[in-house]
């Protein structure tokens, strides 16, 4: 286990981390926006892609000031690793399985960075940072829309695979 990080090395890593895997989830919203099987998950995705863009420049240019660039370390990189293998697997077999999955572990990731959202909340309260409580608060409420429509949609996915399979 590594040191513990405290005071802004703590910030910095959490900001590192947020940038990180808002990378991913644009990445992963570019490649899932065009191909998606499912229309209306790849409108939703396609909606959130332009508002999670907008959120990772506003986490670029907040973490700045804390030195934070987005370098990936043990979490962000996981996650990173396992979205990519997952695209891969959908992209290259096109399984509505695999497509499935891709789709779940975008949901995951978008989930985490609300609970990176809520820390950043506190952290900026607590430090009586306006700006960044604000963004934080913006980014959370964004987080939040964005997964209940994309959860809302892999359960519908789910409904049509399963039916599928007792044809």
């Amino acid at each position: 286990m590594g040191e513990a990080k405290v005071g802004e090395e703590f910030v910095k890593h959490e900001f590192d981390e947020a940038i990180a895997i808002q990378q991913v989830i644009v990445d992963a919203e570019s490649q899932l926006s065009t191909t998606h099987p499912v229309a209306s998950a790849k409108r939703a995705i396609k909606a959130s892609l332009t508002d999670d863009r907008s959120h990772l420049k506003e986490l670029q240019r907040l973490g700045k000031k804390h030195d934070a660039t987005g370098e990936i370390e043990d979490v962000a990189g996981g996650l990173k690793e396992l979205m990519e293998t997952t695209l891969e697997t959908a992209t290259t077999e096109g399984a509505d399985s695999d497509y499935y999955e891709a789709h779940a572990v975008l949901l995951n990731l978008k989930r985490k960075q609300m609970d990176s959202a809520g820390g950043m909340l506190k952290v900026a309260r607590a430090q009586k940072d306006t700006e960044l409580r604000d963004a934080a608060m913006a980014f959370e409420r964004a987080q939040k829309a964005s997964s209940k429509a994309l959860a809302s949609e892999l359960a519908t996915y789910a409904v049509q695979i399963a039916g599928s399979a007792t044809r």
